[in-house]
């Protein structure tokens, strides 16, 4: 929809999937279910690491944040999303993407600097056992945790103020399925130029860093088990880290592909299919990987399961 010269925008119309009016029916189902999968999930692994003592460790602690991190970015976009699948008009208020945008951000980026926390508690654990519990104090976990919320706060805040003090003009139709700021960038007037520049240096600074750790932890983490000389120490520290690098890997390189790639006409639908594996389906998998390969929490669920019993 074309807006007049001087109008303001009062609601944008989110177009969503090439065709989804021709099989909403089976795209509502789909995500509806994935998406209660995802709470029932997320939602589980917080309550069973809360209630059992045996994970209440520093690796956990991040765990059950980032656990809450995927319910809260994952909540901001799939209701609206689900809503506008059965609904005859597409729309989200000004304030309403303004909200989304912020709250996805400052989640999504939260969950790159826990998954790097997580990396480090890792390191700390495999590198330097003797010296984990003073390293990975109470203290240092809840200052890396704050980071981390701080840390995605700012980067939402800036780039939701920048791009919200934009004038659109050109059409209040966003190509997607949610707020998020290459397509808003797309409709606006106004010179975007400072906004691309600081959405990518955000981007770039926070990938960068959050990656490099993440490496560098594993890097080390790697040499280390291939120094020990009992095979099952070897297989117990790679089980300890091998849902973390899987959930990791899959992260940060759909995000990358995402927010860094080269962007042209036609990518615009997988640009939507990548935001849809990041942003939705996530969000469900990471319950299962730390569920299926972890020997803590498939522990903790075997007592549960007995107590229920």
């Amino acid at each position: 929809m074309e807006q007049k010269n001087g109008s303001e925008v009062t609601e944008f119309i989110l177009l969503g999937f090439a065709g989804q009016h021709r099989s909403w029916l089976l795209l509502f189902t789909a995500f509806l279910v994935i998406y209660v999968a995802t709470l029932v999930g997320n939602t589980g692994m917080i309550l069973l690491i809360k209630t059992d003592p045996a994970l209440h460790t520093p690796m956990y602690f991040f765990l059950q944040h980032l656990a809450f991190v995927d319910l809260c970015y994952t909540s901001a976009i799939t209701p609206k999303m689900l809503k506008n699948f059965i609904g005859t008009k597409q729309s989200i208020s000004f304030t309403g993407c303004m909200v989304q945008l912020s709250v996805y951000g400052t989640f999504a980026t939260s969950d790159c600097f826990i998954l790097a926390s997580m990396a480090v508690d890792r390191f700390v654990a495999i590198c330097k056992p003797l010296h984990y519990s003073v390293i990975m104090s109470q203290r240092v976990c809840i200052q890396l945790l704050l980071g981390s919320y701080i840390m995605g706060f700012l980067n939402a805040s800036v780039n939701a103020s920048l791009i919200f003090s934009l004038n659109f003009c050109k059409s209040n139709a966003i190509n997607h399925f949610f707020c998020d700021v290459p397509p808003i960038l797309a409709l606006s007037c106004s010179g975007t130029d400072f906004n691309i520049m600081v959405l990518t240096a955000f981007v770039g600074f926070n990938l960068t860093l959050t990656v490099s750790i993440v490496i560098f932890s594993y890097t080390y983490i790697l040499a280390a088990i291939l120094r020990m000389s009992s095979a099952a120490g070897r297989r117990k520290a790679f089980s300890t880290c091998a849902s973390h690098l899987t959930a990791a890997t899959i992260f940060y390189g759909t995000l990358s592909y995402m927010y860094l790639h080269h962007r042209t006409p036609g990518s615009q639908e997988q640009e939507k299919v990548a935001s849809v594996f990041y942003g939705i389906i996530i969000p469900m998998l990471n319950p299962l990987i730390y569920s299926l390969r972890n020997q803590d929490v498939i522990q903790a669920l075997k007592k549960v399961r007995k107590k229920c019993l």
